[in-house]
């Protein structure tokens, strides 16, 4: 398998500490399975993956887009202004970090920061679990999440709300979900991380693949 050096800017650089980093692919691997080797190859860039893009020949391409192995390939990370660190709002094909989504969160005034994890559970309505598939409408999730995250903090003063919900197949006891809530008290921080789970789960277009022991199922779509 050819390995490919991938140029890394910004925070990425500094968290690998070098501009570019080995990547070992398949022959003709995707941009949007390119993000994910990364991922597992690079595991401490893995939390700040999910809202970049990836550009070939300094030209952006869609996750579709086949890599040969041969051009100039680099990963972009957000490069809009305004908020520093991890992104408050991410639906993303590796690995979660809690410490990345209480990061989008802490401030000095945050006197205090609730956070909610999700994971992959043994045992659903009676049966024993072979894994989840998580499948998302990604342009449309990514705005409804960064909805719901300016709705709470209009509506509870001084919060600040981080969602970052994971797809693709997940084993037991991955994490699907995190999020985190902070205000200046308690009160609020739990009361928004609540609202946030709730409404992440009425409104959001990401659904779940139950894989038992005895078939699979859409959970929510009926029988």
């Amino acid at each position: 398998m050819p390995t490919i050096d991938v140029l890394l800017f910004a925070g990425l650089r500094e968290i690998a500490r070098a501009e570019t980093v080995p990547v070992t692919i398949d022959a003709g691997i995707t941009a949007g399975d390119l993000l994910t080797v990364l991922g597992q190859q690079h595991p401490a860039l893995a939390p700040r993956l999910g809202p970049c893009r990836v550009a070939v020949d300094q030209a952006f391409v869609g996750g579709e887009h086949r890599i040969s192995g041969t051009e100039e390939v680099a990963v972009i990370p957000p490069v809009s202004g305004g908020h520093e660190g991890p992104p408050r709002v991410a639906v993303s094909d590796v690995p979660l970090s809690l410490a990345a989504v209480v990061e989008a969160v802490d401030h000095p005034g945050a006197g205090g920061i609730t956070t909610f994890t999700g994971n992959v559970r043994l045992r659903s309505r009676g049966k024993t679990v072979s894994h989840l598939e998580y499948e998302a409408y990604g342009a449309m999730a990514l705005r409804v999440l960064d909805e719901i995250r300016a709705r709470i903090e209009a509506e509870i003063e001084g919060a600040r709300v981080a969602i970052h919900h994971r797809v693709g197949r997940l084993e037991i006891g991955e994490t699907a979900v995190v999020i985190a809530a902070s205000a200046p008290h308690r009160a609020e921080a739990f009361a928004a991380c609540r609202e946030a789970i709730e409404a992440l789960k009425r409104d959001v277009p990401i659904w779940k693949r139950e894989v038992t022991d005895d078939g699979a199922v859409w959970i929510g779509q009926g029988p």
